[in-house]
């Protein structure tokens, strides 16, 4: 299953991070995999068979799903009731869920460099199918808050002058970074 998701997303790139309010909207678009964020326990079987049936993949964010356990039992109810896979950020879950069968993505933010280096190092003993790397878009987040009234300083991973420079031009008040070779522009 792991290959013809793979083979949907080298097509389709686009997945739809849908909660209950539209989830509907989800089923009707053009993805073929949708991550389901809030899933609840008492709408998830029929949530799994109407994705199914809409010919998409659908995987649950375990980590906010309500009313299910965030533990082997909850990853083996959701592989019982045929979901294709699961998202989280919590290693022992990702185990669990491929232990189950279930295609798996690990959710990781990104803050700073220690960050990087400690995903490098989960990654190899976890070995989920998918890593799923968060925020996507810094920029946009420094220029939404900068408007705010409050000087946002742009901080984590901040290793070239054209970091420097892009945050700078998103607005963002002051940079700070490890990156001694900075210190000095």
């Amino acid at each position: 299953m792991k290959h013809k998701i793979y083979t949907c997303l080298e097509v389709s790139p686009i997945i739809a991070a849908a909660k209950d309010k539209n989830f509907d909207k989800a089923l009707q678009s053009n993805v073929s995999v949708i991550f389901l964020l809030g899933a609840k326990i008492l709408s998830i079987k029929e949530q799994i068979e109407a994705a199914h049936k809409a010919g998409k993949y659908l995987f649950v964010h375990i980590d906010l799903a309500e009313g299910i356990g965030k533990d082997r039992f909850g990853i083996e109810f959701l592989a019982r009731s045929g979901v294709d896979g699961i998202l989280s950020t919590k290693t022992s879950l990702i185990k669990a869920a491929k232990d189950f069968g279930l295609i798996t993505v690990q959710r990781f933010f990104i803050y700073d460099s220690q960050g990087v280096d400690n995903i490098a190092e989960i990654l190899p003993s976890t070995g989920p199918d998918f890593v799923e790397m968060m925020p996507g878009v810094v920029g946009k987040v420094i220029k939404r808050f900068s408007r705010c009234g409050t000087p946002v300083i742009a901080g984590g991973l901040i290793e070239t002058k054209q970091e420097v420079t892009g945050a700078l031009s998103n607005g963002a008040f002051a940079v700070s970074t490890g990156k001694e070779e900075l210190w000095h522009l």
